[in-house]
Parts: structure tokens; C-alpha cells; sequence
């Protein structure tokens, strides 16, 4: 920059003066000093005699992970010393005072306080009486005196909200109010409730709030709908500093304090910050390939690494895709106390245009026209559902919502999706807030294929309408098995729901392609074909002729190397074959050789090949057309461990890798942990031979009882999602 050039100033911090009275409060970390003394009206010169009034000695919360509060309130298995307690359910706390507490003399309130400026009105400063003289916005009650002890029972509103609450200790005394002073230990955290009948995100299913908030353990679905692959994550919304960790993406994101018992504004306002497009937000994604200045999306084994390091260097972790996103804001969900699962949709559009078509553009000869083919069909998206009444909206549609923080595209001028109704969705009610007719169209886009004429106008020639939303997966309760959920999405194809639904989604204007080919004699499918890495193997096509006549059809096949969310790589195979099909045939294969080293050396992550086939047949011109995912599969890692598996005892894992390959491996990372039992630990090898194997052991102790798992992956640039898992029950 020359001398005489101005330099470039920062924008002018906007401040709220001439707006509010006061600045909004949007940080549940700021704080405002309460005074020890609070006098009513003016006061003579010196403290006034305060002694023959109660005094406070000792405050006991009841924090401890065995008391008499977190496990009532199924918080004790947060690494957190403070109390943890859920919204609209009695809690009890220990006051002991100078002497004996005199119902009918003594006046004190228990003061809860969030923000930097507490206002009653706001419902950020709340007084909890015990005597039924006074009201109070909480209900309070003296569940035991004895002697000078007293034990209190406090029941936050069920729509209070949610998060780290100041607690002070307030007597009244004709000159004023003497309370205590701040004191960090008597903090407690406020959750959602999805156990209290009277919480918006009442969840009245046992088994399904114990998997869909108090679980750690996940199971992400992959590959492709009819070879789903899955891999293990570790949620940890109960490690130690991840609760912290939530409450401050609520402050980076600037959400007001009165706003955060709003299960709808919060999972709204997360889906935004879960992604640093446009809000430095958690999450850099990244799709190229090159992770160079960060962790590989494939690498990541959970999300309490991922929240830590974001609370503590509030900058972006790189990087992420979709199931990270998924699988990072299902932690949100689940520590904040509002139920969440993560949900793969297989074949998932997105479209360009706007409409519910994916176009495969083709030339006039029936071969993919790629540079004008613009809309992509992701092999598989993940986004997570959250469980909420939605007041918003007519009655029926609250229950399970999609919400949806991976970037795909803006929401109010932001990158965000949701929550949005899945009943909302099934029934085509695309009016309602927000964002059902994205989702809507990522589940019921039909397939068209059309044909470039030569005056470059396009002909419908084959519409596939059951292609895209071929099948919607989440975690079972209680088990590592797969729930198929379309149904909660879409009705069944062809049948008069559905036809309903469309013609519903239309009068919204999501439009969706009109034209109906009529169907031809002439059938082509592609097998399905399991493939390891590196392995060579034969495509099958079969066509099947059920006309009288022979029927001649010119093909073309062409193979890619793409990314899982459709975007073709590079091709690394063609073929043209012709046809000559006799009357009434079925099932004439055309068998296609491929290869290893055709695709190895184009191969990028996650391991995908598409392959499609089109074709014209020349009597008729029916347009015919096949299209087959194949997901490489990779090999396993090997995960044990020994010792006995008993809180406080020392365990060894041992994680083994053999390259099968015959090229080296170079820049391999490893990466294992295991909720409850080992923190995420790393650790890198420069160079894996052909043959050779890596062998790493870890020493852990267990900190908690019960069932869990340790989870491993390894990672690198010529070998992604490689994973491996061992199940450990942890003894007391």
C-alpha cells in the first residue's frame, strides 16, 4: 500500500443507545455483580444493625453425581461438578442458616440470575420464595427443617430458560435485602426436559429418550441404499467441558438470553452456527479433498474433540461434511437436553433450478450430455431430527423436525435449515416454516431425462419417479441396527397418497415434471456388485425385450470416479456398445471388465463409482437408462483391548493395521476414543509399506460403569473410512 493511500479502517462498533434502554443481554458468560446489601430507600451513615436477623452460614447445591438431584434428573453422567438439573422438575438445595429458620418471622428468597443485565420482567432474574404468602414464577417449598438446616425443593418453569443460572441466597430485613456473595460453585445449569410432560420437547417414549438423548454412542449409515455402510461415533454430550461448549455457541452466535427456552429459536439459531460460512461458526466444510491445514472429514471419531477446541480457540475447526455436521449437532441437541438422532437420506437431490427435477441432460443420440447436466443427486446426505411441540403451527404438525446445518443453501440470508415439520413434509404442507419445501424436494425430486434436440430445445424422454428419497435410516433404539423411516417421510410410490401430496406441494409451487413418456418394451437394469478397494471386477447390464419384434439398441456406458455428494471427478471408462435382442428376451447380459489400476489412480475420498448407461433403441426410439452407486468397500481396523474393565483400572488398547495394498500409505492418522472411558487421543505414522503393519498401544483408565465402546479410524490421503470398534462393559 503506497503513502498516500487511507488506510483501511475497521467498521464503527454499533452501539444500542437510542434503541434499547439498555443492551440486549446475549451472553450467558457476562455477568453483573449482585450487591451484598440491597438498601430500601436511604440509609443512615454506617451498616445498619443487621445481627438479630437470620444469617446465612452454608449453601449445599446437592451437586454431587450420587445425590439426590442428578440422578432424578438423569444428569449424573455429565463430567461436570456443577449442578445439572432439567427444567419444570423439583430440585432440592441445603441452607444452613445461624439458627433455627422461624416460618412465621423469617423472610428469604433463593435468587436465580442469568445475564449480564437480570430483569424480573425478562424472566432472567427470578426470587423463589418458600412461604405461600408469596408468589413466586418458580414454585419453592420447605421439604425439611431441622434445627438450623433447612432443605428446599425449587421447580423451574418448564419454559424457563435454558442454561448456566447465577444462585444467590437473600434474606429480607426491614432496611433491606442481604444476600450472599457470587460464588461459582453454586452455578447450576438448566436443561430441557424432554421427561416433563409440561416441556415443549416432552419426548413420551422411554426407550426413545434413552436413545435419542442420553445415548453417547451412534451409528452414522453411509455408501449407497442398497450397500449401506455404517461407521461408529462417539456423540460424548457428557464430557467434561462440552455442555460449556454448547452454551457459548449460543453466545458466539449472539442469540438473546430470553430467547434460549425456545426449542425452535435454539435448534434454528445452532443450525446456523453448526457451519462458518457465514457466522464463524463450528465447522469449516470442505469437499475438494485437500485437508491440508486441518483434520479430514473421514478422520473425525466424535464431537467433544471438535467442541472443545471451537470453545477454546473460537475460530472453525477444519473440516467437515455432512455427517459431521449431522453427527456434531446431534451432541448439541442431546446435551442441551432436547431429543436428536441423525438421519441418512439415500439418493438425496439437489437441485438447482429450484423445482422437484434432477435433469440428466442427454444428446440426441441418448448419450449424458455432462456439460449441461447441472443438478447433482448426493449418494447420501445426512441431517438430524429434533422432537418438539411446534405452537408456530397448526395442531399435528409438532413431533419429529429436520433441522439441517451441512451448507447447502440460505435460509433468511443465512445457511441453515429448519426445523421443519416432518409430518409437514409427508402431507406436502410446504407452507409452513422453515424450509420444508428444501427438504421436500431432497426426498421426492423424480429423475428426468431429457433429450437435447438439435435446436437446442429439450424432449422429456424418461422420468424415474422413485429414484431420489430411496431410503431414510437412523439408529434402532437401544441396538446397532438400522430403523427404516421413509414412511415417516413420503407415502408409498405410485399410490393415491402420494399423487395427493404432489398435486398439495404444487399449490405451494414446487413443481414437478409433467410430461409421461409412455413406457417402452425394452427393460435395462444394473446388478448390484460389492467391490474392496483395489479390486478389479466385471459390470453386468441385462436388458430385457418384451415385444414380438427383435429389437436392436446402441448404448453407452460410462464409468466415474465421483464424490459421494454426486459431483463426477473424472471418467475412467466408456463403452458403446450394441445390442441385438430377440423377441420376447430377457435377461441378455452385457458383461463390462473394469480394471483396478483404471480407476485406483483417479480414486478420490470415500471411494465412489458411478456408473450410468443410456441408450437409444432404433425402432422405437425409446430412450432406456440405468444407473448404479458402487461403494467401495474398505478394509477393517483391528480394535482390542485388555485388562479388566473396571472403573479406575488401568486397560491397554491396541489398535493393528496391515496395508493390503500394493502402495505405501503416507501421512496415516489414527485416531481412537471411547465415551466414558478414554479421551480422543491421535496419533500419526509417516509411511505404511505394502505388507507392513502399524500396531499402537494406549493406556486408559475408566471413569464410568456400564456399556461402551472404544472407536477407532484410520485416515489418509489414498485410504478414507477405515473404522473399527470394540464393545467393553465397564464394572463398577
Amino acid at each position: 500500500m503506497s503513502d498516500n493511500e487511507p488506510a483501511t479502517k475497521p467498521p464503527p462498533k454499533v452501539f444500542h443507545r437510542g434503541r434499547t434502554a439498555t443492551p440486549v443481554a446475549n451472553s450467558n458468560a457476562d455477568k453483573k455483580e449482585v450487591p451484598e446489601f440491597e438498601p430500601f430507600g436511604l440509609m443512615p451513615r454506617g451498616p445498619p444493625p443487621l445481627i438479630e436477623f437470620l444469617d446465612i452460614w452454608e449453601v449445599d447445591m446437592l451437586q454431587t453425581q450420587s445425590g439426590v438431584n442428578k440422578p432424578q434428573h438423569n444428569t449424573h453422567v455429565y463430567a461436570n461438578d456443577r449442578l445439572i438439573v432439567r427444567r419444570g422438575q423439583e430440585f432440592q438445595l441445603k441452607v444452613t442458616f445461624d439458627r433455627a429458620y422461624k416460618p412465621s418471622e423469617d423472610q428469604f428468597a433463593v435468587e436465580f440470575v442469568i445475564g449480564a443485565s437480570p430483569q424480573f420482567n425478562k424472566g432472567t432474574y427470578i426470587p423463589v420464595f418458600v412461604n405461600k404468602e408469596r408468589q413466586s414464577p418458580w414454585p419453592g417449598r420447605v421439604v425439611d427443617s431441622t434445627d438450623n438446616v433447612v432443605t428446599l425443593g425449587i421447580t423451574p418453569a418448564p419454559d424457563c430458560i435454558v442454561g448456566k443460572w447465577r444462585v444467590y441466597l437473600a434474606v429480607m430485613t426491614p432496611y433491606g435485602i442481604r444476600r450472599t456473595k457470587w460464588d461459582e460453585t453454586r452455578d447450576v445449569y438448566i436443561l430441557f426436559n424432554p421427561w416433563a410432560p409440561a416441556d415443549s420437547v416432552f419426548l413420551d417414549d422411554y426407550n426413545e429418550r434413552l436413545e435419542c438423548v442420553l445415548n453417547e454412542l451412534g451409528v452414522i449409515y453411509h455408501g449407497a441404499f442398497d450397500d449401506v455402510a455404517e461407521r461408529p461415533w462417539n456423540f460424548g454430550q457428557f464430557d467434561y467441558g462440552v455442555l460449556d461448549a454448547c452454551l457459548f455457541i449460543l453466545d458466539k452466535a449472539s442469540m438473546p438470553i430470553t430467547n434460549r427456552g425456545d426449542p425452535i429459536k435454539v435448534t434454528r439459531i445452532a443450525s446456523a452456527m453448526l457451519n462458518s460460512r457465514d457466522d464463524d461458526g463450528v465447522l469449516e466444510g470442505n469437499w475438494g479433498g485437500d485437508y491440508t491445514y486441518g483434520v479430514a472429514p473421514t478422520s473425525w471419531t466424535g464431537s467433544s474433540e471438535i467442541l472443545l477446541q471451537y470453545s477454546s480457540s473460537k475460530r472453525p475447526v477444519c473440516y467437515a461434511q455432512c455427517w459431521v455436521y449431522a453427527a456434531v449437532f446431534n451432541t448439541f441437541l442431546r446435551c442441551l437436553g432436547i431429543p436428536g438422532r441423525v438421519v441418512t437420506n439415500f439418493f438425496s437431490a439437489h437441485d438447482n433450478n429450484g423445482n422437484l427435477r434432477t435433469d440428466i441432460i442427454l444428446d440426441d443420440n441418448g448419450k449424458i450430455d455432462r456439460l449441461r447436466t447441472v443438478d447433482t443427486i448426493w449418494n447420501y446426505h445426512c441431517w438430524n431430527e429434533c422432537y418438539m411441540t411446534r405452537p408456530d403451527l397448526p395442531p399435528g404438525f409438532g413431533g419429529w423436525q429436520v433441522v439441517d446445518a451441512t451448507p447447502q443453501e440460505t435460509s433468511d440470508g443465512m445457511y441453515r435449515c429448519g426445523p421443519a415439520s416432518v409430518h409437514a413434509i409427508k402431507h406436502g404442507q410446504l407452507c409452513y416454516q422453515f424450509d420444508a419445501p428444501f427438504v421436500f424436494a431432497e426426498v421426492n425430486s423424480d429423475v428426468v431425462f431429457k433429450s437435447r434436440n438439435r435446436d437446442g430445445t429439450l424432449s422429456t424422454v424418461k422420468v424415474n419417479t422413485s429414484h431420489v428419497g430411496r431410503m431414510v435410516l437412523t439408529k434402532a433404539q437401544g441396538q446397532d441396527t438400522r430403523r427404516d423411516i421413509t414412511d415417516h417421510y413420503k407415502f408409498s410410490e405410485g399410490s393415491p397418497e402420494e399423487r395427493t401430496v404432489l398435486e398439495k406441494a404444487e399449490e405451494y409451487g414446487s413443481e414437478r415434471e409433467k410430461a409421461s413418456p409412455p413406457k417402452g418394451d425394452v427393460e435395462l437394469v444394473m446388478p448390484l456388485v460389492e467391490v474392496r478397494v483395489g479390486d478389479s471386477f466385471e459390470l453386468k447390464l441385462v436388458l430385457d425385450n418384451a415385444s414380438d419384434q427383435a429389437r436392436s439398441v446402441d448404448m453407452y456406458v460410462s464409468g466415474n470416479v465421483v464424490y459421494y455428494t454426486g459431483v463426477t471427478s473424472s471418467e475412467f471408462l466408456f463403452k458403446s456398445p450394441e445390442m441385438t435382442l430377440g423377441p420376447k428376451k430377457a435377461g441378455k447380459e452385457v458383461v463390462i471388465p473394469v480394471p483396478s489400476k483404471d480407476y485406483m489412480r483417479q480414486l478420490v475420498e470415500q471411494a465412489n463409482l458411478h456408473f450410468i448407461a443410456t441408450g437409444k433403441v432404433k425402432e422405437t426410439g425409446q430412450i432406456i437408462s440405468a444407473m448404479r452407486v458402487v461403494t467401495l468397500h474398505t478394509p477393517k481396523l483391528s480394535v482390542e483391548v485388555s485388562g479388566q474393565a473396571k472403573v479406575g483400572e488401568k486397560m491397554l488398547a491396541i489398535i493393528k493395521f496391515t496395508n493390503p495394498f500394493k502402495f505405501n500409505l503416507e501421512d496415516v492418522n489414527v485416531r481412537v476414543e471411547g465415551p466414558g472411558v478414554m479421551s480422543p487421543k491421535h496419533k500419526h505414522y509417516s509411511l505404511v509399506t505394502p505388507g507392513s503393519s502399524l500396531t499402537w498401544t494406549e493406556h486408559f483408565h475408566p471413569r464410568r460403569a456400564g456399556p461402551t465402546k472404544l472407536m477407532a479410524s484410520l485416515d489418509c490421503a489414498a485410504l478414507r473410512q477405515v473404522y473399527g470398534q470394540v464393545e467393553l462393559a465397564v464394572e463398577p
